[in-house]
């Protein structure tokens, strides 16, 4: 994503055609130098402030997602703001990775109010055209970006370890600091990574009793990941990868009462949505990811998304834009070596442009409705929709490497948008001729039925 980079123009590019609303610009941790604005300490009246890679990617960023609302999460906590074991140290390299960044670090008593104050100056950088720092100097940098929401830290469960009273204690220091910067920020959290094993992370977070008055609850985020093991072919993968999917769907339906219970306004955002596949830190593949790993991973997500819609989730965040060796390349939406879209972006693209906020969701289809196929119910996920223009649009998701023909009524006279193992490109709309279409495996179409 830095500027000068082979593929970067064709990563923004791809961002910038996706159209996405709440695009999340997430800075890591295992990349010190350019995720970290305030590497070391102020002393002796002098502070260590930098900005030139951060402002790189985040000015891009910007630019490419121009007209639409954006979520920011520079979440991770400067080393040295720890009572650590060990010394602050990051790679001179900015693009070495480092994942003991986070690591031998203990919470001291200034911890949260200096990180709360390390967010206001970054929301100041970006939002008020500059801060003051901690020796009173100005620091001018000629942002006047409109940030919609600001996600306070992402993953604390495991990237910060703490407990869920941490968390929150964090949570309402930075929303307090954050907002005398911007006054009508919004904000986001917890952005778990175990979503379906930290149920007492949602009840004490969602509980306001458990915040300080005023401290607002505008959203909750968690996230989630579908795997396989290592010994599993592609052919085992395709029911691993659904299984998994509904087991996180139990959990998004607990997670969704608790947060009816205790803060019934609170929006929702699944904003990290992927696959991932063995050995996602290791720097080199074990071997190829085969072709049809993308668009199995793209059908999961595709599944995830309707079924998320019906419960009422606001925002389903497609994970992630870029990966590579060393960084999760299973979840990336775009090809590390060329930047070119591969199906899961294509998938996440067909879903954009056909469905969103004012659509009326139809009441999910029993198998009964469609077929008296058991196996063929267990295959295919249907979905419909209608637009605020009234069209009425079947989603429809083959969850196995198999084709299939499947009559939906109404489709003659209609179209297809479909992506499928020989997409290359964005999805054109075919004219359809009858009700029954076949699916390829491992396909996703959307179907607009005739207009009657």
């Amino acid at each position: 994503m830095r500027r000068g980079y082979p593929i970067h123009d064709k990563i923004f590019g791809a961002l910038h055609d996706l159209g996405a609303d709440y695009a999340r610009l997430q800075p890591w941790h295992p990349y010190p130098k350019m995720t970290v604005a305030e590497l070391r300490p102020p002393e002796n009246g002098k502070t260590f402030w930098d900005f030139t890679l951060m402002d790189q990617y985040t000015e891009d960023f910007m630019q490419a997602t121009a007209g639409h609302p954006v979520v920011f999460t520079f979440g991770t906590v400067p080393r040295w703001m720890f009572t650590t074991k060990t010394p602050t140290r990051y790679p001179e390299n900015p693009d070495d990775i480092d994942w003991s960044y986070t690591t031998d670090k203990e919470l001291n008593s200034s911890t949260v109010q200096l990180f709360a104050d390390y967010q206001a100056r970054l929301a100041g950088w970006y939002m008020k055209g500059g801060f003051t720092d901690e020796v009173g100097q100005w620091h001018a940098s000629g942002h006047h970006y409109k940030i919609d929401y600001w996600e306070v830290m992402s993953e604390p469960d495991i990237e910060h370890n703490l407990t869920p009273a941490q968390y929150t204690q964090f949570y309402d220091a930075v929303a307090e600091a954050v907002r005398k910067v911007a006054p009508k920020m919004k904000f986001v959290g917890p952005a778990l990574a175990y979503s379906h094993e930290r149920g007492d992370y949602m009840v004490y977070f969602l509980d306001p009793k458990n915040h300080k008055p005023g401290i607002p609850l505008d959203m909750v985020s968690y996230h989630v990941y579908s795997y396989a093991d290592s010994d599993e072919t592609p052919e085992v993968m395709q029911h691993t990868i659904f299984q998994q999917a509904d087991k996180f769907l139990t959990a998004a339906h607990y997670i969704d009462a608790i947060r009816r219970r205790f803060s019934p306004s609170t929006l929702t955002a699944v904003n990290e949505l992927g696959s991932l596949l063995p050995a996602t830190d290791a720097p080199t593949l074990l071997k190829p990811i085969p072709k049809s790993y993308w668009n199995l991973a793209g059908a999961m997500w595709a599944y995830m998304y309707g079924k998320l819609a019906v419960l009422g989730v606001d925002i389903v965040g497609a994970s992630e834009l870029i990966d590579y060796p060393g960084q999760s390349p299973a979840a990336t939406l775009l090809d590390w070596n060329t930047g070119e879209p591969n199906a899961r972006y294509w998938v996440v693209k067909l879903l954009r442009d056909n469905f969103g906020p004012g659509d009326r969701i139809i009441k999910p289809w029993v198998q009964t409705d469609w077929t008296t196929d058991p196996g063929l119910a267990d295959q295919i996920y249907v979905q419909a929709f209608i637009s605020p223009r009234g069209e009425r649009k079947v989603l429809l998701v083959n969850k196995r490497d198999r084709a299939v023909d499947i009559a939906v009524p109404g489709a003659a006279g209609g179209s297809q948008q479909r992506v499928d193992q020989n997409t290359v490109a964005s999805p054109t709309k075919q004219s359809l001729t009858q009700d029954t279409l076949q699916l390829p495996g491992l396909a996703v179409a959307v179907v607009t039925l005739r207009k009657d």
